[in-house]
């Protein structure tokens, strides 16, 4: 059941009459092996402002045994519709509600996750409950500002684990009775249910000391670097602790990784579940290690901004996102003993290009985006929630300065402990501490939406002498169908200036701070200076803008992007180059032409992957057709030539091996990808270990060359849940008919398929050598797609309605299908918004293409 939508007004009106004391939850789940639904029930105590008032509570259950209300029971036929149970005629003060009802597992992800490992055939169950899924486990009040506290009992099978927000009780007879929490919102509270595997220490400082755990499936134990995992944690306890001046809110930390999870994390109170695709089987570069190490700073942040201190309503989901990211990558780059100081450039390099794209689409939207009901915030958690709103909070620290930030900040979480709030209430803290009138800011940078482009403009004399020096700003047009207006912005940039050394380094020479604001902005600064070799705008990446450069930096840039000394600036200008290729002011032969000229002095693994992606990416759907598969050439033997160059056992190597087996196409190659495999060829210092077997065997199987009987034979080899999703992505990926109907009956036909499979099934299905085998697909996903939205929980309609969108199809044709869809179909704002997106892509490819002449 995908549960009754919730909004914005109904949430303030219910809010406006309840006070909400606490929660009592009873669960029992000692048949989570094998049944499919557990006995839930709920206690909840409440004040009513009103006497004789209505409302409703919230739950998505097959059943609903029994609902009493202030002693007296309900008729629950009566009450109980689409996900909310009525409450009439409440008392005015304290009210006690008890609902007992039968609730289900699901393998979606939502809710109350049941997973079956393969390996020991042992049920692992977590809950997942942003936005609105707590009430799928117990009647809630489900929005953020309704806060109280939580008691969990837990009945589990014997042997099994219990986790809670609050500290894990002894068991008596295999039952779990928790500690009452302090008051949070419905959706950070949590359990984990099953026979994990544990690791433990505190975090010890100045008298104080947090217990931490680290857990996972007994079948990734071995795999578990739980060393590694508390060397980061530790760190970011000390460094919020000290910056936010306030000691972390809860009586423990628990870390735990769990199958099958459709985010990155999620940052419940205490017990913070992360995917346990971060337990590396295999052999993995340090980039992502990084992106681990920026996920659990990220949700440790959260335990202080999200969870000690909560958005009042979704409107402000970007505050929580975007602060929790900016703090955690500022946290790898200053934190001492970091192993990240670069993280910077990671940023640059990966979240601002999802920001600028997001940015770039008819769904654009302020950062501050108007959330009228779940459905809504559901498909907000986009690029500018996360990326653009963290990028404006690194420009606002600028704008304000550093400290007088950090003052604010801790003011605001002293002065609003265990409350709500909305972002008047952190800029007023702002204001008090830095002394600036943050309301014009505000609007211009949260309240609108779009990208500004920053040009400069420089002139000199025949001597080389600047004679004149300014940035010009430009607000291009919203996107068609974007709401609002362009608008220029007041930035805090830095400029810096580029000198090639006798060694052919680019260095900084200079480096100049300043506001730009309005059109045009004089930088008086570097008049009388000698023209440097390269001008830098945004220099430090201070601002959110697109940057464009000079003739002649763009000239000595194309010559020497690899010589920059400092990561972030050759990042900076990697960025530029890629967002001139998708707005097709750089044609993509050209921009393949620049990544294989400088990609080889790029140490930096991390953008050295990114730039692996945005090339395959440029020249799948970015390229002219008729150019495509030379160019599609040029880069595999460009991959191959590097995998083999490369220094044995490095990061370097691995992925130039993962980018090599992405597009290898002759059969010279795929007899390679085929010996790698079978141990006939070698090459130095690469182990064929097991992710990136399954990476080979994924495109042998995409290519022909491997068919079921191989891909059975390595998931011999694999009997895990990862081989399992690997086999069904090589299955799908076999270039016949017969193989893309049986995944599309899988995926689109059939809701049996959990969410990870169903991800995996789709990623396979979806090949950028099988357009024509792909075409017939096209209609078929428009005839099914509302039906799928309308009939399956958001997690997996969201998969399928962006997955299975025909992006390979660039044409009008493919368009004009698009269009005739939205105009017949009649579909909700969020389906409408996610198809909306994808036939923007397909604009864009058709425009990249035709200027890639």
């Amino acid at each position: 059941m995908p549960g009754t939508n919730l909004t914005r007004e109904e949430a303030q009106r219910r809010a406006e009459l309840l006070t909400v004391d606490s929660y009592e939850i009873d669960l029992d789940l000692t048949g989570a092996q094998e049944e499919a639904t557990y006995r839930s029930v709920t206690t909840v105590r409440f004040d009513s402002a009103e006497d004789g008032a209505e409302t409703f509570i919230d739950l998505v259950a097959p059943a609903v045994h029994k609902v009493t209300l202030n002693g007296h029971a309900l008729d629950v036929a009566a009450v109980f519709r689409d996900s909310r149970i009525k409450l009439k005629h409440l008392k005015r003060g304290r009210n006690e509600l008890t609902v007992v009802a039968d609730c289900a597992y699901t393998n979606t992800g939502e809710g109350l996750h049941k997973f079956v490992d393969p390996v020991d055939d042992q049920a692992y169950l977590y809950t997942q409950f942003e936005v609105p899924d707590a009430r799928r486990v117990f009647a809630s009040f489900e929005q953020p500002d309704l806060k109280a506290t939580f008691q969990f009992t837990v009945k589990a099978p014997a042997g099994w684990t219990v986790i809670s927000n609050s500290p894990t009780p002894e068991p008596k007879d295999d039952t779990w009775v928790f500690e009452p929490t302090p008051r949070i919102s419905t959706y950070v509270t949590a359990l984990i249910v099953g026979p994990y595997h544990s690791v433990h220490s505190t975090y010890e400082k100045d008298g104080q000391v947090v217990p931490l755990g680290i857990y996972c499936r007994p079948s990734l134990a071995e795999y578990l670097d739980a060393d590694a995992i508390f060397e980061v944690t530790r760190q970011g306890f000390d460094w919020f602790q000290e910056k936010f001046d306030y000691a972390y809110p809860f009586a423990k930390y628990d870390q735990l990784f769990v199958p099958e999870f459709n985010a990155g994390a999620m940052e419940n109170a205490g017990a913070v579940t992360i995917r346990d695709q971060y337990v590396f089987r295999s052999k993995v570069t340090d980039a992502a290690y990084e992106t681990r190490a920026e996920t659990i700073l990220h949700e440790l942040a959260h335990m202080w901004f999200g969870d000690l201190v909560t958005m009042e309503w979704w409107n402000d989901l970007w505050l929580n996102e975007s602060f929790a990211t900016y703090t955690s990558i500022a946290c790898q780059a200053a934190a001492p003993g970091s192993r990240w100081p670069q993280s910077w450039t990671t940023f640059a390099n990966s979240m601002k290009t999802w920001a600028y794209r997001q940015d770039q689409l008819p769904s654009t939207h302020p950062i501050m985006a108007e959330i009228n009901d779940l459905d809504e915030v559901l498909v907000n958690f986009d690029g500018i929630t996360y990326a653009k709103g963290a990028s404006v909070l690194k420009q606002l620290v600028a704008y304000v300065g550093e400290d007088a930030f950090f003052r604010g900040v801790q003011a605001y979480f002293k002065r609003h402990a265990f409350g709500n709030t909305r972002l008047s209430d952190l800029l007023g803290a702002l204001e008090e501490t830095s002394g600036r009138d943050l309301k014009t800011w505000s609007k211009a940078w949260l309240e609108t939406a779009g990208i500004n482009i920053l040009r400069p403009e420089i002139e000199v004399d025949g001597n080389g002498v600047v004679t004149s020096f300014a940035v010009r700003q430009e607000a291009p047009a919203l996107p068609a169908g974007a709401k609002g207006e362009p608008v220029l912005r007041p930035h805090r940039i830095a400029i810096g200036l580029y000198e090639l050394d006798g060694s052919g380094k680019l260095v900084r020479t200079d480096r100049v701070e300043l506001d730009v604001d309005g059109d045009l902005t004089d930088v008086p600064q570097l008049v009388g200076k000698a023209r440097p070799a390269v001008v830098l705008l945004n220099d430090d990446d201070l601002s959110y803008a697109k940057v464009r450069l000079d003739e002649v930096s763009l000239e000595n840039v194309t010559q020497h992007l690899g010589d920059f000394t400092e990561s972030l600036p050759r990042a900076l200008c990697w960025a530029s180059a890629w967002d001139m290729t998708r707005d097709a002011e750089l044609a993509t032969h050209d921009y393949l032409e620049l990544v294989l000229s400088g990609i080889a002095k790029e140490s930096d693994i991390g953008v050295v992957q990114s730039l692996h992606r945005q090339v395959k990416l440029a020249l799948d759907l970015y390229a002219a057709p008729e150019r495509r598969e030379a160019a599609l050439a040029r880069w595999t033997e460009a991959t191959l030539a590097h995998l083999r160059t490369a220094e044995p056992g490095s990061d370097h190597q691995l992925a130039w091996a993962r980018a090599f087996a992405a597009t290898a196409r002759t059969p010279q190659q795929l007899d390679l990808l085929t010996g790698l495999l079978e141990g006939t060829e070698t090459i130095e210092g690469l182990a064929v270990d097991t992710e990136l077997r399954w990476a080979f065997v994924e495109r042998l199987a995409a290519t022909g060359v491997y068919g079921e009987e191989e891909i059975a034979a390595e998931y011999e080899r694999d009997r895990t849940a990862a081989g399992e999703r690997h086999a069904a992505t090589a299955r799908a990926a076999r270039p016949t008919e017969e193989a893309k109907a049986e995944a599309w009956a899988s995926v689109v036909e059939s809701d049996k398929l959990p969410n990870a499979v169903q991800e995996a099934v789709i990623g396979g299905f979806v090949q950028t050598d099988q357009r024509e085998l792909l075409a017939p697909y096209t209609e078929k996903y428009f005839a099914a797609v509302k039906g799928v939205w309308e009939s399956r929980s958001h997690e997996m309609a969201q998969q399928i309605a962006v997955g299975l969108y025909p992006v390979l199809q660039v044409s009008r044709e493919t368009l004009d299908a698009t269009d005739t869809w939205l105009a017949s179909a009649e579909p909700n704002a969020a389906l409408r918004r996610l198809v909306s997106e994808s036939r923007a892509g397909i604009e864009r490819a058709l425009r990249a293409q035709a200027a890639d002449v």
